[in-house]
């Protein structure tokens, strides 16, 4: 590769980590902003039953179709704010590789990887809400989208506590704070292969997070507090030079609140 080639590669990582940056930011703050909305609709619709009912959120309502859309679209920002700038850096190193490959498709590889990513946190979004369906069908949560008995919320604080201590947990986060290792791991060619190892990368991000997700159950799914702490505690998992200790850290006191609510301390 020329000196001019090389010139060239690195103007356009340049070029494309700040696209990467403005783009990350831009749909992290909107999705920000839409649950604040959506918060403040839902704070101002428990004055009456039937605003709750309209949101699909009375207790013992019947839940239709429009409740289920309603909450997977809750959900999905929810995951898409949380995540977003936890992918940044798997981003920027596929950009980077690409940028200096080349090739008539490369502009084609990061929004086919993000998309598979995104493919793997719409499914989850899909579970979650078939799983909020379930606990609202069965009583087991309050208006605020909490866990109705303290022993719920307490296990699920618990298994959330348990899981960031195992070697699955392990594994996976392993796989979120080396984008590089993962890419070597996983490597594809083409647009069909940056779409792969997009749902790759997503499935390890999934087998990372899933039990953190669990515990918005217990706290409130529209706690805003408690979703802008969570997105901090993964972001520091992956990013901080210290985040398998982060990790097991965070498991411990989790272990230890989940237990202290389960006796209703």
């Amino acid at each position: 590769m020329s000196m001019h080639d090389t010139r060239t590669g690195d103007a356009t990582v340049r070029r494309d980590r700040r696209i990467i940056v403005t783009c990350v930011m831009v749909i992290g703050g909107l999705a920000s902003a839409y649950l604040v909305v959506l918060h403040r609709r839902m704070a101002l619709s428990t004055t009456t039953a039937a605003e709750m009912s309209a949101m699909g959120m009375m207790v013992g309502a019947r839940w239709h179709a429009s409740d289920l859309l309603f909450t997977f679209g809750m959900w999905s920002v929810m995951m898409v704010g949380m995540m977003a700038p936890a992918a940044t850096p798997v981003l920027l190193v596929v950009a980077a590789s690409h940028a200096r490959r080349g090739g008539p498709r490369a502009p084609l590889i990061v929004p086919l990887f993000a998309l598979g990513y995104l493919t793997i946190w719409l499914a989850f979004s899909a579970c979650a809400t078939l799983a909020q369906w379930l606990l609202h069908d069965t009583a087991m949560l309050s208006p605020t989208m909490a866990a109705a008995s303290p022993r719920l919320a307490g296990g699920l604080l618990v298994a959330a506590g348990v899981y960031q201590l195992t070697p699955a947990k392990h594994v996976c986060l392993t796989q979120c704070q080396t984008p590089m290792g993962f890419l070597m791991q996983h490597w594809r060619e083409g647009v069909s292969g940056a779409f792969h190892m997009g749902l790759r990368h997503g499935a390890s991000c999934l087998g990372c997070c899933w039990a953190l997700m669990g515990v918005l159950f217990a706290v409130g799914v529209m706690n805003l507090t408690w979703v802008a702490a969570l997105a901090a505690f993964i972001l520091l998992e992956r990013v901080g030079p210290y985040g398998a200790r982060v990790a097991r850290v965070g498991g411990v006191l989790m272990l230890a609140v989940g237990v202290l609510r389960g006796l209703g301390v």
